[in-house]
């Protein structure tokens, strides 16, 4: 959805951001500063800015282990490269409740976070066992086997692996299952195909992949090396652009055009993104697809069985816009004016319950995680969704309805800081 950005009228830069059924004076927060819906929107991109860094950290630091792996491919390598993309996911599934509501991140997220992908365009798969989408000309490319790779007719240069390319291969053919960039195609080079079905266990790449001469195993352990190390170099510059977008101080970059927008936009945005990755996204693209369909196909990290994380993460997300709190990677809290604060004052009964089912749903989420995470009998999330587990389906679907309601209350805080209609993104399911 297009925003439209009207310069700020004079009276926004104090306290007279309100509407209808709002007093016009500021008050103070638990930490003394003024809170106007002017405010909370300038704290909401301070909360932006300090995790897409965080998610640029962790991204480098997966660079750098990714780096460390393919000039010297052992066991302990290719483990601490796994460990770091699991790290590097922690901060950046908090990022995805900016993407709904700003233009700027969701017309760029596909380039780092798209699902499901057919990974055979990527790299060697398993022929007999290779589930992907009909009729996807770019399925079966390979593109680490080949020089050129012909998808839909077209014939395309793929000799040479740069970021770049990568780029320019995305969707490749038409199709959004074509996804050559991002932390999926990063997990797949480092797990391989998670195999395992509905039973226990992840990907299964051998470290050899990326061995040199005779040690190399199924070929092509250059190329491979080269697609990863470009793939990880892609995904930091796609974060250092994002991280400038939402940086202060600037006079030109969409945190200021945020900040310069009616304040009641913004408002909007942050309800809006909350509402979204809760309703349509989480509950039901992520989680409920997956379990009606029983489809390990449509788990969102399915190569590495971090699935629980991802979704605990975006939960953690939705949590942090309301609450004005966010921890960074290095335990250093951020925190300021809210919109927990501005729905306190006008409904102070609706604060206490959407502060609740927040809690609620991340109990939820939580459970899920414990579960995947248990020493004894873990119970991943593609477990969770197996035909005729119910004692999974009873934990997808906890979460799940847990979204749904605190949804219900979201869009009523927004009735109450005038946003009559805020219609958050249903991707099309019914609850």
């Amino acid at each position: 959805m297009k925003s439209t950005f009207r310069p700020a009228p004079l009276a926004l830069t104090i306290a007279a951001v309100v509407t209808a059924g709002c007093a016009n004076t500021p008050w103070a927060s638990d930490d003394a500063q003024p809170v106007t819906k002017a405010t909370v929107v300038e704290h909401y991109a301070d909360l932006a800015y300090a995790n897409f860094e965080d998610a640029l950290i962790t991204a480098k630091a997966l660079d750098e282990a990714t780096d460390r792996l393919i000039a010297n491919p052992t066991e302990a390598n290719l483990q601490a490269a796994k460990e770091a993309w699991l790290a590097a996911r922690v901060p950046y599934q908090q990022t995805e409740v900016f993407r709904f509501g700003n233009t700027v991140v969701d017309d760029w997220e596909g380039q780092l976070n798209a699902w499901p992908l057919d990974e055979g365009l990527i790299d060697y798969v398993q022929a007999d066992d290779y589930q992907h989408e009909l009729g996807n000309a770019g399925a079966t490319a390979n593109i680490v086997a080949s020089n050129s790779i012909n998808v839909g007719g077209e014939t395309l240069d793929v000799q040479d692996i740069t970021p770049e390319l990568l780029a320019s291969l995305n969707e490749i053919g038409g199709s959004e299952a074509n996804v050559a960039t991002g932390y999926h195609a990063t997990e797949f080079l480092l797990w391989g195909q998670d195999l395992h079905g509905f039973e226990s266990g992840a990907g299964e790449r051998p470290v050899t992949d990326y061995a040199t001469g005779a040690d190399c195993t199924h070929g092509n352990c250059e190329r491979r090396g080269q697609y990863l190390d470009a793939v990880t170099d892609l995904l930091v510059s796609d974060l250092e652009w994002m991280v400038a977008q939402w940086a202060p101080e600037q006079s030109d970059n969409y945190r200021a055009k945020l900040i310069a927008a009616d304040a009641n936009e913004g408002v909007q945005k942050m309800l809006f993104g909350m509402g979204s990755l809760s309703l349509g996204e989480l509950a039901g693209e992520r989680m409920k697809v997956a379990l009606e369909a029983n489809s390990y196909e449509d788990e969102h990290d399915c190569f590495s069985d971090n699935t629980h994380n991802s979704h605990y993460y975006n939960g953690q997300g939705i949590q942090n816009v309301y609450t004005g709190t966010y921890e960074r990677v290095d335990g250093s809290e951020v925190s300021g004016p809210s919109l927990s604060d501005l729905v306190s004052r006008t409904n102070p009964e609706l604060d206490v319950k959407l502060t609740a089912q927040l809690e609620a749903s991340m109990q939820a989420l939580g459970l899920m995680k414990s579960k995947a995470e248990s020493s004894e009998n873990p119970t991943s999330f593609d477990m969770m969704i197996a035909p005729g587990n119910a004692a999974g389906a009873t934990v997808v679907n906890g979460a799940i309805m847990a979204l749904v309601e605190q949804t219900g209350s979201i869009e009523q805080a927004a009735r109450e800081l005038g946003i009559q209609a805020l219609s958050p993104d249903d991707a099309g399911h019914s609850f």
